[in-house]
């Protein structure tokens, strides 16, 4: 008889243990798991039981190489979670004293080690005979409710931070329930941080931050609770509660294993319990996941990709689609989705940025020219000439570029009466004589566009790519209404006629950045798989959108209103301080949903604390470089920050030269590698570049420089405040994208320096907050580790 293999999960806790104890702890669990998958009954494992844990439930200790020992739940006879990983003399007593139990939201197994939270929270002072006077908002009545006696002289007890919520309420957002007598002793935002950068349960964590960001519980309830609510809860069942998805990183003992021998991202494993759902849920049609920067868009995007193509009959084709705006992040997913998955799930996926798909479009079509693309700066020539030769300067080449990819091509209007009644939204009053002279100037571009040597842009092979698959899927549509009304059966010789079998291009399409995609993209897109269940999946946030492509969804056949809307709120990447300061820039404006509605970053938060954002400013650009270089050179030498951990946002082109050439200079000899539209092109140095070249990436450390008055946003767009007003808009919301795009890549510290005047964006006393670059290099300035303030 074959012996029963014992199955293992490691809990969430468990693998932040790992993680934090390094490699050597990895290998040594990895080992006790195999040996314990093997053989349950093998004395060498040092297995000793620890106490019940309710009445289908057991802790066991087991004794691991060099020192270490874990904590083990088994549930079933062959079933055991690995709960959590100590080292040392006194790892024993530091398990045997962790506090299990099951969260009544989440049902999931939970552990608080109540030794450690009481070690690191100050409790408050014993309450003195005298009457006291509390802060504001207190009670100030004694314990007989009597007003305090007058005599007594007063003084102040700071209040716990927590204390407006009862343990009925704290409970019931989630917040595990051994830690309610900790939380009514924390008074203060360093006994927080220290708390929560403990192990704590993931849903405590999150209740604890939104409450102390005031945020309203039934709003943390919504946003939060909600999203890790389970059904039939028993506090008592610890089998059910083992097996639920909160309690484990894997349900799958071979990736518990990859993950416990090899150096893998958390991501790879551990999915918030809202991001799992969004995952594998099954959708009727189209569905769409927006949040903030850092809230896990593209991890939910990979591990719905992986969950599709498991749903897959065996075969050798790619009918699942991965795409995103640029060919730099779809190098970046193929990257992650092998890690995800390996060769056997790439095998089955295509994945392409929307141009090189729009382009392969066109090469397979029989008969198509495509042309030489030409790059912003020529499209822009290239409309100014068609001008001058028309004698018509009403409009500048800017907007005629945006009118046609955005009007025009967004609407595939190909005549002039039909732009006469083309829909205009947000790009202000255009009478007929105006659009008709625009029309002339749109037929003028063409014809220069088709004179040999033929050339053209990405948007047009956009549009004749949507042109192409819009046909295409007619025809695959009339070939299916054919054969229903044909009794069903596979007509051989009309699609051996036909040149091709016809059948759509994909079964499956999922879109990272969605925002940055233009309609032109997503007339393609949709024309490339038919309308059904599970057929568009798409994230993206319309805060971090970087190009004026305004597109509503619906109108172009892709319906993701309702319960096909879902928002990711929890940032994992950036500090509370660096969140908030870049919110800020934000907050004044409103936002699409990708759709007709609105989105907002209500619920944002993060999970992370650190350094609050440094201001910095100089009286010219030489000074700001000079200043730059002198912040980076201290973070390398005297905190070994590596120098590719760090980047520098620059304005332009020629200030990306700039700023390579101040940092090798012989005052400070610090590499630099230039952001390219494919990444850095070394793998050394502090990393320079444009803020459009920031998307996707994150760094350590972030300087964004030249955030001044006339930069940010650029003095161009000041010529449409009067002339129009909503371009002027559009332009001031992009701009304020671009800059909260950047500020959002930084992890531990944000670095914003400017000359001149700072910009209108940012807080209100920013030059009066700021510190002086030209003290900094006079060596007047004190060290910046002081001016770096833990909030």
């Amino acid at each position: 008889m074959n012996k029963v293999r014992t199955q293992v999960t490691v809990s969430p806790q468990a693998h932040e243990d790992i993680r934090r104890l390094g490699r050597p702890a990895k290998e040594a669990v990895g080992d006790f798991v195999r040996r314990l998958r093997a053989d349950r009954t093998n004395r060498a494992l040092r297995l000793s039981s620890l106490r019940a844990a309710g009445d289908n439930g057991r802790l066991a200790l087991a004794t691991l190489q060099g020192e270490r020992m874990a904590l083990l739940l088994e549930t079933e006879e062959n079933r055991f979670t690995v709960l959590a990983l100590r080292e040392g003399t006194r790892a024993h007593d530091e398990l045997a004293r962790l506090t299990v139990e099951i969260n009544e939201v989440s049902g999931g197994v939970e552990l608080v080690d109540q030794s450690e939270v009481s070690a690191n929270v100050v409790a408050l002072p014993e309450r003195p005979e005298a009457p006291v006077t509390l802060v504001p908002g207190s009670s100030t009545s004694g314990a007989d409710g009597a007003p305090p006696a007058a005599e007594a002289p007063p003084r102040s007890l700071p209040v716990p931070l927590f204390a407006r919520y009862d343990d009925a309420t704290l409970i019931g957002l989630g917040v595990v329930a051994s830690l309610l007598p900790a939380l009514g002793r924390i008074t203060d935002d360093r006994q927080l941080d220290t708390l929560l950068g403990h192990n704590l349960p993931e849903l405590t964590k999150d209740v604890l931050l939104a409450l102390h960001s005031r945020m309203d519980p039934a709003e943390v309830y919504r946003h939060i609770t909600s999203q890790w609510k389970a059904d039939d809860v028993d506090p008592h069942d610890w089998v059910q509660a083992a097996r639920r998805p909160v309690s484990q990183v894997s349900t799958e003992d071979s990736a518990v294993l990859d993950a416990l021998g090899e150096d893998f991202d958390a991501w790879r494993l551990f999915l918030h319990p809202e991001q799992q759902r969004l995952a594998t849920i099954d959708f009727k049609g189209s569905a769409k996941v927006t949040g903030g920067p850092g809230t896990g868009k593209t991890v939910v995007a990979l591990h719905r990709v992986r969950h599709l193509v498991e749903q897959l009959p065996p075969g050798r084709n790619r009918p699942v689609l991965l795409t995103t705006y640029n060919t730099n992040l779809a190098a970046d997913l193929r990257q992650r989705l092998h890690q995800l998955g390996g060769d056997d799930l790439l095998r089955r996926v295509d994945i392409k940025s929307v141009d090189q798909l729009a382009r392969e479009v066109i090469e397979q079509h029989p008969g198509e020219i495509i042309g030489q693309p030409l790059g912003d700066e020529a499209a822009m020539n290239l409309w100014h000439t068609v001008c001058t030769e028309a004698g018509i300067f009403d409009f500048d080449a800017d907007f005629l570029d945006s009118e046609f990819k955005h009007v025009i091509l967004a609407q595939a209007i190909g005549t002039l009466p039909v732009y006469r009644r083309a829909r205009r939204p947000g790009r202000g009053q255009f009478q007929r004589a105006e659009r008709d002279r625009l029309w002339g100037l749109v037929e003028a571009y063409r014809t220069h566009l088709d004179a040999p040597p033929r050339q053209t842009t990405y948007a047009l092979i956009a549009d004749r790519a949507a042109r192409i698959e819009e046909r295409r899927m007619a025809r695959v549509e009339e070939q299916i209404r054919y054969k229903a009304e044909h009794g069903g059966l596979d007509l051989i010789h009309r699609e051996a006629g036909s040149g091709m079998w016809l059948k759509p291009r994909y079964q499956h399409i999922v879109v990272d950045e969605a925002q940055d995609l233009s309609a032109s993209h997503w007339r393609m897109l949709r024309a490339m798989v038919p309308k059904g269940r599970n057929d568009i999946f798409l994230v993206g946030d319309a805060h971090q959108r970087i190009y004026a492509h305004l597109v509503v969804l619906g109108r172009l056949g892709i319906e993701t209103r309702g319960r096909a809307s879902r928002r990711l709120t929890l940032n994992y990447r950036t500090t509370r301080q660096i969140l908030g300061s870049a919110r800020g820039l934000v907050s004044h404006e409103k936002f699409d949903d990708l759709d007709e509605g609105t989105d907002s970053l209500d619920g944002y938060r993060s999970v992370l604390t650190g350094l609050s954002p440094q201001f910095w400013r100089a009286p010219d650009w030489q000074t700001e470089m000079r200043a730059v270089a002198t912040l980076i050179k201290e973070r390398h030498d005297r905190y070994g920050t590596p120098y590719s951990a760090m980047a520098i946002s620059v304005p332009n082109g020629a200030a990306t030269t700039q700023m390579a050439i101040t940092l090798a200079g012989d005052s400070f000899r610090i590499p630099a590698a230039e952001l390219g539209k494919d990444g850095p092109r070394s793998s050394e140095g502090v990393r320079i570049g444009t803020m459009h070249r920031f998307k996707g990436l994150e760094f350590q450390r972030v300087f964004l420089t030249s955030v001044s008055e006339g930069q940010v946003p650029d003095q161009r767009s000041e010529a449409y405040r009067l002339s129009n007003p909503d371009r002027y808009r559009q332009e001031q919301q992009r701009a304020r994208s671009l800059l909260f795009v950047a500020a959002t890549r930084a992890r531990d510290e944000l670095v914003v320096t400017w000359n001149g005047r700072a910009s209108r964006f940012l807080p209100d006393d920013a030059d009066r907050a700021a510190f002086s670059a030209t003290e900094l290099l006079s060596g007047d300035g004190p060290p910046s580790i002081r001016r770096s303030v833990t909030a």
